[in-house]
């Protein structure tokens, strides 16, 4: 199966990119496409940096996170619509069935990721969401009908354990907010079943403009039980979560459209870092030997789940 990379990030839509940007083949160039996924990986890290400062009172009163939600789809969507009103591409009929389970499902998984991280290190509940391609992988042997091998379930076991250890199981350090970035890469990997089966189907464009107005519609009910005035400092946060993500998922589509899922994969895992740096520049927060080996082991899960599904491709 093709590998996704973070938490919301476009799965297998680099065969096609919107009008200029999906209508031709863009030209290889692993240079631009190691960029492009850094700056991918910088604006992603904000998005969480953002969402903890809204969940905390860092800003004002603590936002609730289905609000956080509805200013991510809300301002995510205006910035899609715009981009659709300036390249102009050929939309084709939705497939709604499939939009709507991933439209749900991603609704769900960032939400719960953004309650997690006004709890725990930035750095940790990022870590956690690299484990959304495990969850795809073992999700898609009953789901898509997939095999899977010995070195897809070495990688997945190695991943859980760095999970695992990031939840601080032992009654002095167990952090219960952990099981809701953990829940979250659950959520996220289901939403990944939905997005390869989009994949080829809809040009990305069209994929990120229904995604993100049905997410909008999902948020806006959502948010209506739990709505509260933001601060103009919060009312700007929420907005620069929209655009933040939006940017993010144009960066990461188009380096993945220039070079190999294998190549531009492991780039994607800066986002850790730039967790680690902005929780630490703005929330003081240091790294702890626990989060570090913890996180560090993820990553070797998945990039022994990269290494192995670029051998598969060849």
């Amino acid at each position: 199966m093709k590998l996704a990379v973070n938490m919301h990030f476009p799965l297998a839509i680099r065969s096609r990119l919107p009008h200029r940007l999906a209508m031709t083949p863009a030209r290889q160039n692993p240079a631009l496409a190691a960029l492009l996924i850094f700056a991918a990986s910088a604006l992603m890290a904000g998005t969480t940096l953002l969402a903890k400062a809204l969940g905390t009172e860092t800003l004002g009163p603590a936002l609730h996170p289905m609000q956080i939600s509805h200013g991510r789809f809300l301002f995510a969507f205006l910035a899609i619509l715009g981009a659709v009103a300036v390249l102009r591409p050929r939309l084709s009929r939705p497939h709604w069935g499939l939009h709507i389970g991933r439209t749900s499902f991603g609704w769900t998984g960032i939400t719960l990721m953004f309650a997690s991280v006004a709890y725990i290190p930035i750095s940790d509940a990022t870590a956690i969401s690299f484990l959304n391609p495990v969850f795809a992988m073992v999700l898609a042997i009953p789901l898509l009908k997939e095999g899977v091998g010995p070195w897809r379930w070495f990688a997945a076991a190695v991943a859980l354990v760095g999970a695992l250890i990031l939840l601080r199981p032992t009654p002095d350090s167990f952090q219960p907010a952990a099981l809701l970035a953990l829940t979250a890469a659950v959520v996220i990997g289901m939403e990944l079943i939905f997005i390869k089966k989009l994949s080829g189907r809809e040009i990305p464009l069209q994929i990120l403009l229904v995604n993100n107005s049905m997410g909008l519609v999902i948020a806006t009910v959502a948010v209506s039980f739990v709505f509260q005035m933001p601060t103009p400092q919060q009312w700007a946060a929420l907005a620069g979560i929209g655009l933040l993500m939006a940017c993010a998922q144009a960066c990461f589509v188009n380096g993945m459209a220039r070079a190999d899922a294998s190549f531009v994969a492991p780039i994607s895992y800066a986002t850790l870092v730039f967790a680690a740096f902005y929780d630490f520049a703005v929330f003081e927060v240091i790294p702890d030997a626990v989060s570090l080996t913890g996180s560090t082991i993820i990553i070797v899960g998945a990039l022994i789940l990269v290494w192995r599904e670029a051998r598969a491709r060849r």
